[in-house]
Parts: C-alpha cells; structure tokens; sequence
C-alpha cells in the first residue's frame, strides 16, 4: 500500500506548476530583452544610414567622385567617428554602475591601439598607396575600430554583429578609397583584436590602470566563441 498522502501529491503538482511558471516567465523576460536591443540598434543604424545620406546629399556632384566612393569615405571620416564615440559612450548609458569602468575599458583599448599603430607606422614606413607619406602600415583606423569592437562585444555579446559588422566596413572603406593596401587593413584588424581581447582579460588595463577597477569576471575568456 503506498504511503502517499493526497495533499502531498497536490503539493508535488503545485511546485511542478510553478516551475514551468517561473521558466516561462524568465522566457518571456529574455525575449522582451532581446527585442529591446533590436529596436534599439535598429534606431542607431537608422540614425547613422540618416546621416550618412544627409552628409552625402551635402556634399557637390563630381565626375571623378562617383557615389560608392563618397559613401565610402563617410565610413572612413564622420562613420568612424560615430562609431568610435558610440564605443566608448554608449555603456555610460546602458552599464549602469559599470558604465564608467567599461567606457574607461573602451577607451584604453582605444588609446592602446592608436599609439601601437603610431609607434608600428614610424617603425615601418610602409608607403601609402595614393601618395608618397611613409605612414602606411599598419591602418590605425582599423586597428581602432577593431579593438573597441572587441571590448564592447567581451560585455554585450549579442552586439557582436553589429560591433564587428561596423569595424568592418570602416576596415574596407580604407582600402576602398586607396589610402591602404589589403595587408594594412588586415594587419591592423588583427592588431586592433588583439588589444581588446587583452584589455578585458587584463585585471586593471592597459593604460588607463590607476582609474580602471578590476573586473569580477575575466571577459577577455569568458566570451569565447562569441563572435
């Protein structure tokens, strides 16, 4: 004969009931999340299309500038800007109390990058391609780009695409309008991934150390495979 009491089997029932409740619920919590970071981006990439085709419809018609060559160049000077700023702006807002040690982090690598790539192109000389300065290798645009990519993909992974997507085309658009060769970019995508992957894995930084608070968690590890 089963010891089992009627009001036990309905307790069993009720805590089944409410673990699929909790479950379906913490479903739902994520998918509200995940369509808040869509409609979000989808706003930041509206409003950097919107400006693009305004800095575009601003600038005069001419032969020997075809339109994909003026497009371009928007991702290389006012796209790069934007995206660089947004890097390092946007966890001020979207961080909350680790806002300003995750900007301090994007800011380093971004720093980082810019006198690695500095010190190379003295080092190296390599001649542009469009004119006769020896600053060519490696392109601190994509160098950049790349390691602010990586510092805001190690702490929002679900924006990599976006994050690599924007480095990208700014990589591209250096080679695109001849101020660099493809091994440049290349070089200095990896050169910039590499400085970001080891600002979050570094406890304090790089450069900015003395204002930069540890992390409780290495990123620099714990977004692998992420992207």
């Amino acid at each position: 004969m089963s010891s089992e009491r009627p009001g036990n089997t309905r307790h069993v029932g009720n805590q089944t009931g409410t673990s699929r409740n909790v479950r379906r619920l913490l479903v739902i919590d994520r998918l509200r999340e995940v369509q808040r970071t869509m409609k979000k981006w989808n706003l930041i990439a509206s409003s950097l299309l919107a400006a693009q085709l305004l800095a575009l419809a601003q600038q005069p018609a001419h032969a020997d500038e075809p339109f994909d060559r003026q497009s371009w160049k928007f991702f290389s000077d006012t796209g790069n800007i934007l995206y660089l700023a947004a890097g390092v702006g946007l966890p001020l807002v979207e961080d909350g109390r680790a806002g300003i040690n995750h900007a301090l982090r994007g800011g380093d690598a971004l720093l980082s990058s810019e006198l690695l790539s500095d010190g190379l192109k003295s080092l190296i000389q390599e001649k542009r391609p469009d004119s006769n300065q020896h600053n060519s290798f490696p392109s601190s645009h994509a160098t950049s780009a790349f390691a602010v990519a990586t510092v805001e993909t190690a702490y929002h992974p679900r924006q990599a695409i976006y994050w690599y997507a924007g480095a990208t085309l700014i990589s591209v658009s250096r080679f695109a309008i001849h101020r660099h060769t493809v091994g440049d970019v290349l070089a200095g995508s990896a050169i910039g991934y590499a400085i970001g992957r080891l600002e979050v894995s570094s406890r304090r930084g790089l450069l900015l150390a003395p204002f930069i608070q540890p992390e409780k968690h290495v990123y620099g590890l714990s977004f692998r495979g992420s992207f």
